[in-house]
Formats: C-alpha cells, structure tokens, sequence
C-alpha cells in the first residue's frame, strides 16, 4: 500500500519546507509500528525544487486476519479464503487512513511550529496513490475530490493487461493535485474519501467515528455535494450513526455566515446618525468595549470564537498585554481573509508566537479551547437557530470554561431608530434572531446559573433612555469554587 505527496519550492520557499510540516526529516526513513504491520516514510526526492515524501504501509496478513477478520466487521463479511487472499495489503483504504493519521497526526491537525506561516498557506501539491479501490468508478472519485479544489485524474486499473476484453478492475490509478489547499486539508480529505471510495472498514464503526468524522471534515464536508454518500459510506451504513451525523453537519452548515457583512452592515447603520461630526462605527466601539472588559477581567490569553475576518484578532495584537490571541472560525475563506489581514506570512517571530488560527466549530466540544483566561463571542449568537444554542452553551461554558466570555448581539428594541432599516426586518440577512434586553439578560442569567457563572452586562454604543443600546454584551464571570462544582 503505497501514497506519495509532493511540493515544488521556489527561492523563498525551499520544497523541503514538506519535511518540517510532515514533521519527518527528508534525510532519514522512518518506520512506525501499526496494530495490522509497518509503516515506512522516506524520500525519494527531496532539494529545493521538489520534494516527494512516500507513506509505503506493509500489511501482515496474519494479523490482519487475527485481529480484524479481513476487510473488518465494520465492512462485508468475508469468506474464508478470502481472509488470507485480499486486497488489503496493496489497495489504499482505511488501513492506510488510520496510517496517516498516526504517522502524520500534526501534519494533520495543521500544526508547525517551526514554519507556522507554511502550515497556514495554500501549497502546490501531487498526491498519487498507484492502488485505489473506487466502488463506483473514476467518476465517483472525481465527483468526491473535484469540489474540493483537485485537478483529478482517475485511470482506470485492467483487470488483465494480457485479456483486455475482460475490462477495467474497480482500482484506479489517482493523481489529485492542487494549489489552493493547504496540507493540513489535502491529508483530511484522504483521510476521510480513501475509506469512503473502498467502502469499507478494517475495524468496528462505534459512535466516536462520528466525531472523527466532523473533525476531519471541518470547513469541506457541511457544503460537499456528495455529503450523504461520505457519511453513510464513512460510518459503514450504521443509520443511526449516519443521521447523527447529518444533524449535526447541518447544524455547522447553518452556523456558517460571512462575517463581513456584518462589518459593512454595522458601518452603514452608524451613517444613519451621522452629524456634522462624524460618529464612532458601531464596529470599533464594540472592540473597544470588548478590549476594555478583557483588560478589566485581567486576561492575557484570549480566545475570539467565530472570528470571522480577523478584526478583532488585529485589535487585540497591538495590546502586548495580550500574549496569545487565538482566532476561531467554521469558514476556511474567513481564516484565509484573516491570515491576509494579520500578515501572518511576513509576521517577525515574536509576534506570530502571539497568534493562533484554527478552524474550528462551536457545534461541537474542542479540546483546543481549553485553557484560555477568556473567550469572545462577539455577533456570533444571532446567527444561530435557537435549537443549536445549548451545544454552543455547553461547548465554551461547559466544556471549554475559560475564566471570562463576553458575549456581544444585536438589541433588537434599538432597530427603530435606524430609518433605513424597515419594521420587523433584523440587521443581517442571516440574523436567525435578535433578542430584547430582557430576552438576552434572561438567556445570559441562565446560561450563568447551569455553567456557574455570574453575569454582568454593558451597553455598547449610545444608550438610548427608551430603547437602549444598540449592541449589548453580556460579561461572564466564573464563580467560586462551590458554584463550579454544582454546575459539574
């Protein structure tokens, strides 16, 4: 079982950058031990030109018999002789799945923290994997790659080369190559289509597989053409599994909305109320009420879930009492914006150790929020469907728990007073809702109270004595020990 990934380099980048992110060192072969053989990478190319890094997994048949029955309860049955006579040695399917993501679990997750600029950044990349079993043919194998960027070529395998009228086997030879994903993407799709195109598993589908699932599709799956197919084919046609998971998919495909449109949209409200003077964006004096709350609560690391293009991220990097600053967001091209805002690329050393951003869901619980003095969510809420906000509740106040969360959203009682805005109609076209002071305050109570919370709130903008602010925020304070052990 055989895959290789390639990368051309040029004067500022040298191809061999592959090995730092690989976090394998194109001068030496490795080999890893896996529960079914050995895994083996090593370079056969590697200069500042092109570098090739090759995955060679060798099966050992009996194990493979052993401890999994062949093609694995989680696929078809298997007869007898074919047990021991398969094609699980040589043709890509879970077993290398599983491979790569042991061998390359960083590389998976997008971490580098040698070139975190490269780990970041769309690469020109080859993938070619020689043995591919393709149930449903070169066809399927573009309709599952070609939407996510790849220039596919899927050569059908003959059956016999000696007898060409006994017609093409169900491999293909695939070549995938693109330069707009980064490398972190390039493995998550392996990782998921390569078992999905064999359709079938070594091992047993349990309920963590979703899980699994959701992580390696962030950002591709929620808007795949073919969403329903990788799901049933991934989970082994469990059905339930299967329609848990498409739950959730759609609960993180509706939480994706383009974020600058809020920026455009809070900026032409405010020109409503220009005067000779001009006023202070609604946009900037929410940053500058979230800074000053961050300051207050005397946090230094701080999280910006649904960070959207980076605003907020830029705002607080200027404040060096800030030491670490972590950007979150479903939308790969929002992070791809941010990236460019911040200069991550041209970034000194010192600075981009500041900075963190990952794609990330708030539909479900990450390991990767914990730890942080305080988490934002500013002008996220809203767009939510109101079902889906006990699992972002829990995710940061349950989960995550960092010491703060502010929580900014629109007053809905404060839209009378934009003239441009009709009556009954919210801020944002993808606005699912927008609450009254009393509304907010009686979620945000709630919230406190489960989580062990106290909660204070802030106008943000020009409080109106009859209808307030126009944006309200809500200041999460954990409370003492004997409240957070009644919420655990």
């Amino acid at each position: 079982m055989f895959l290789t990934i390639s990368t051309r380099g040029d004067a500022a980048h040298p191809a061999t950058d592959l090995g730092y992110l690989l976090h394998k060192h194109p001068d030496k072969a490795q080999k890893f031990s896996t529960s079914y053989g050995t895994a083996h990478v090593f370079y056969p190319e590697a200069d500042d030109l092109r570098c090739t890094a090759a995955l060679l997994l060798e099966i050992d048949p009996v194990a493979l018999v052993r401890r999994g029955k062949g093609k694995g309860r989680g696929g078809a049955p298997d007869a007898a002789l074919a047990q021991y006579v398969n094609d699980r040695p040589y043709a890509a399917s879970s077993l290398l799945a599983v491979a790569l993501s042991a061998v390359f679990s960083s590389a998976l997750r997008g971490m580098c923290t040698a070139r975190p600029e490269r780990a970041a950044a769309p690469l020109p990349l080859r993938i070619e994997v020689p043995a591919l079993p393709a149930r449903g043919g070169a066809d399927l194998v573009r309709r599952l790659f070609e939407p996510l960027g790849w220039s596919v070529s899927a050569d059908p395998v003959a059956l016999d080369t000696a007898f060409p009228q006994w017609g093409d086997s169900r491999y293909v030879r695939l070549v995938l190559e693109s330069r707009a994903l980064t490398l972190a993407e390039a493995l998550r799709h392996l990782y998921v289509l390569l078992p999905v195109l064999d359709d079938a598993k070594h091992y047993w589908v349990s309920s963590d597989e979703v899980d699994k699932l959701l992580r390696a599709g962030e950002g591709w799956l929620p808007g795949h053409p073919e969403q329903k197919l990788i799901t049933t084919r991934y989970l082994s046609r469990r059905w339930s599994l299967t329609r848990q998971a498409m739950e959730r998919l759609e609960l993180v495909r509706l939480a994706e909305a383009d974020d600058s449109e809020v920026e455009e949209i809070d900026n032409a409200v405010e020109e409503e109320t220009e005067a000779e003077e001009k006023p202070t964006p609604l946009a900037v004096r929410r940053r500058e009420a979230i800074v000053a709350a961050l300051h207050a609560a005397g946090a230094a690391r701080v999280l910006d879930l649904g960070c959207g293009q980076g605003q907020l991220v830029q705002e607080l990097l200027k404040d060096v009492r800030f030491t670490e600053v972590a950007g979150v967001d479903v939308s790969v091209r929002a992070l791809t914006i941010a990236s460019r805002r911040l200069k991550l690329d041209r970034m000194g050393e010192r600075q981009a150790a500041r900075v963190k951003l990952f794609q990330g869901s708030l539909a479900y619980t990450d390991n990767r929020l914990k730890g942080y003095d305080a988490a934002v969510l500013s002008e996220v809420i809203e767009h939510l469907d109101l079902p889906r906000l006990p699992a972002l509740e829990y995710a940061v106040f349950g989960h995550a728990r960092p010491r703060t969360v502010l929580v900014t959203t629109p007053n809905v009682e404060y839209n009378v007073r934009w003239e441009s805005l009709p009556a009954g109609h919210v801020r944002h076209g993808d606005h699912r809702f927008e609450w009254t002071r009393e509304e907010f305050r009686t979620w945000a109570a709630t919230v406190g109270e489960r989580h062990g919370y106290d909660v204070e709130f802030v106008p943000v903008g020009p409080d109106d004595p009859e209808v307030g602010p126009p944006t309200q925020m809500a200041v999460f304070h954990r409370g003492d020990t004997e409240k957070e052990a009644k919420a655990a």
